[in-house]
């Protein structure tokens, strides 16, 4: 196949900027990076799990333990994406999505218990031998694999609703559906932006996107206006009228990144652990980072995601072909959007969402999925600098 332009926005060229820094230098960055925030999040992790390891019976180092661990098996998931083509990924696409549609299927079946137990009111979790792994990981991979598989061959076809989006509607049902039954919204609307941000970067109508919100707009209206949503969102628009209950969290998640101010109250030292913010380890590590490590310490934390994200961006623009470039655009807004909504979560910017932070909160599903994303991007980032050492 030869090299296609590197237009891969809607009815034309969205030339993302070339930095001019030469070719090669994308992969050993990003691993630095990576790196980087995984080791920079286990510290972390230490600090502000210990206590409450120590509240449940268990040695302080127990969290951050399971997470290295987790972090050892996701470098290795890095290193093999990183070696395998990427365009095997493309051979896979069906494969993986209805491997992964069926395993997701699973977890809301009514006779499959046993495996897919009810945990806090939700059956996130697959449990076979003593493993856990939460299915909706993988179809964050599986949607933009699979989206950038179609786009490729439908790329011709987006002008038609029936023949251009329409199928991608009806496949990613299959993902998103169970994973609202689970219940979890949250990562359902990851699921189904990073599979939108890929088709719409691939070429998709815009007319269309619009008709798809208008449509999913009263579903989502009905979901926050049920159960708990419905006081988190109530608690969102107004906190000050729910501090002790839904918005109890987000309170203490302020105050956390107040007491921070510029240089933190110093690592290891931080007070919203101790009991007052629910899950610090996990949905609130952000705001701990931002107690202990101050305003200098957030801002850190965004240049990596930044870094993470742009350093994805240009491995599309340099991609061989159109299909590499929709794979670094689906795996980079992965990323972001992890990033974007965990952070908008202690800021109170967005309602409680339970998102990891990337590579950063503990959690070893999100943590192997994000190391294996990484992984994608650098087997794109090697496609690249493979033809230019051929035109050489």
């Amino acid at each position: 196949m030869s090299a296609l332009s590197t237009d891969i926005a809607p009815k034309g060229p969205a030339s993302f900027p070339d930095t001019g820094l030469g070719t090669g230098w994308e992969g050993p960055t990003l691993t630095l990076i990576t790196l980087v925030l995984l080791s920079f999040g286990l510290v972390n992790l230490y600090s502000v799990s210990q206590f409450l390891a120590q509240r449940q019976g268990l040695p302080d180092t127990f969290y951050v333990l399971r997470q290295t661990g987790g972090a050892a098996l996701g470098l290795v998931l890095l290193v093999g994406c990183a070696r395998v083509p990427y365009r095997w990924w493309r051979v896979m696409a069906w494969p993986i999505l209805l491997i992964t549609a069926l395993v997701l299927a699973a977890l809301v079946l009514p006779w499959t218990t046993d495996i897919a137990p009810e945990i806090n009111g939700a059956r996130r979790w697959i449990r076979l031998s003593g493993v856990a792994f939460q299915p909706s990981e993988l179809a964050k991979i599986a949607i933009v694999v699979w989206t950038a598989h179609l786009a490729v061959k439908k790329q011709d076809e987006f002008q038609s609703l029936s023949r251009g989006m329409l199928p991608f509607l009806v496949m990613w049902a299959a993902l998103l559906v169970p994973i609202l039954l689970q219940p979890d919204l949250s990562t359902a609307f990851v699921v189904g932006m990073a599979g939108a941000i890929t088709l719409f970067v691939a070429g998709a109508r815009v007319g269309h996107f619009i008709f798809l919100i208008l449509l999913l707009t009263p579903l989502a209206l009905s979901q926050l206006g049920s159960g708990f949503r419905k006081e988190r969102w109530a608690a969102f628009q107004n906190l000050d009228a729910h501090l002790s209950g839904a918005g109890y969290q987000v309170n203490q998640s302020l105050i956390a990144l107040g007491s921070g101010g510029i240089t933190g109250v110093g690592f290891g030292e931080g007070r919203q652990k101790f009991g007052f913010l629910p899950e610090p380890h996990n949905d609130f590590i952000f705001s701990m980072i931002g107690e202990e490590w101050g305003l200098l310490g957030v801002i850190f934390l965004i240049c990596l995601y930044m870094s993470i994200v742009l350093i994805g961006f240009r491995i599309a623009r340099r991609a061989p072909d159109r299909f590499g470039q929709l794979l670094a655009i689906g795996i980079a807004s992965l990323v972001a959007l992890h990033a974007v909504l965990h952070m908008g979560v202690g800021l109170g910017l967005v309602p409680p969402t339970g998102l990891s932070l990337p590579l950063v909160s503990y959690g070893r599903s999100n943590l192997l999925v994000m190391l294996m994303g990484i992984g994608i991007l650098l087997s794109v980032a090697r496609g690249h600098a493979s033809v230019e050492r051929g035109a050489s």
